[in-house]
């Protein structure tokens, strides 16, 4: 995979790259993050492997270590609370997705589920967690609130971590795309309050089960 070129949005993708292999448990906790790989398999210069990592650091994801950085440990409590906060914008765009854009929803709805049933088959942690993000911020679109995705964008960097961390552990991942389904279904009805209600209780459910998978993982 090659980043070459002048591409403005050069530095996010190489932080989506790092933050890929952090997922999908290419890079564990307490890994080093060696700047020079970055630049010779990415094809990047190492002004722009530098922007990346201090967004790294910034999100947490990281910290310094020597000459590059190192994968850091999830923290539970900022789990919690990262849940809680996704509960509150989560249940907002849910229910202005249905008050805005029901049509939409009852349109392109569908291929979601369909994409995210088939990575549950494939039963590949990487295609789960892209199915389940394009889900989520294809009700973010048909919110048309903008503010929804720019509150969103940290939370999801850690939420991928933890997808991750879980999902490379359990034999038979949880299954959530009937969940997501019932939550389209709201949206196409046009029942704002519904759709509020059930994604603040979706997101929950999320938090109670990644929480007790990670407090259960060696070292917690």
């Amino acid at each position: 995979m090659s980043f070459l070129g002048s591409d403005p949005k050069l530095v996010e993708l190489v932080q989506e790259a790092i933050l890929a292999e952090i997922a999908s448990g290419q890079l564990r906790p307490g890994a080093a993050i060696d700047p020079d790989r970055i630049v010779r398999e990415l094809g990047v210069s190492r002004p722009v492997v530098q922007q990346a990592f201090q967004l790294l650091l910034k999100l947490g994801v990281a910290r310094e270590a020597g000459r590059g950085l190192q994968v850091a440990p999830l923290d539970l409590a900022y789990v919690r609370n990262m849940y809680d906060m996704r509960a509150v914008i989560e249940g907002l765009a849910f229910r202005e997705a249905a008050e805005r854009n029901p049509g939409r929803a009852a349109a392109e709805g569908p291929e979601f589920i369909e994409a995210g049933r088939r990575a549950v088959s494939s039963g590949k942690v990487a295609d789960m967690i892209d199915a389940d993000m394009a889900f989520h911020e294809f009700i973010y679109e048909l919110s048309a609130n903008p503010l929804v995705p720019l509150a969103m964008a940290s939370h999801w960097t850690n939420t991928q971590r933890v997808m991750g961390e879980v999902l490379q552990r359990d034999a038979r991942p949880r299954d959530v795309w009937d969940e997501h389904e019932a939550l389209l279904d709201a949206i196409v009805a046009r029942d704002g309050a519904l759709a509020e209600q059930m994604a603040r209780k979706h997101i929950a459910h999320a938090a109670e089960f990644m929480l007790a998978r990670l407090a259960a993982a060696p070292g917690n």
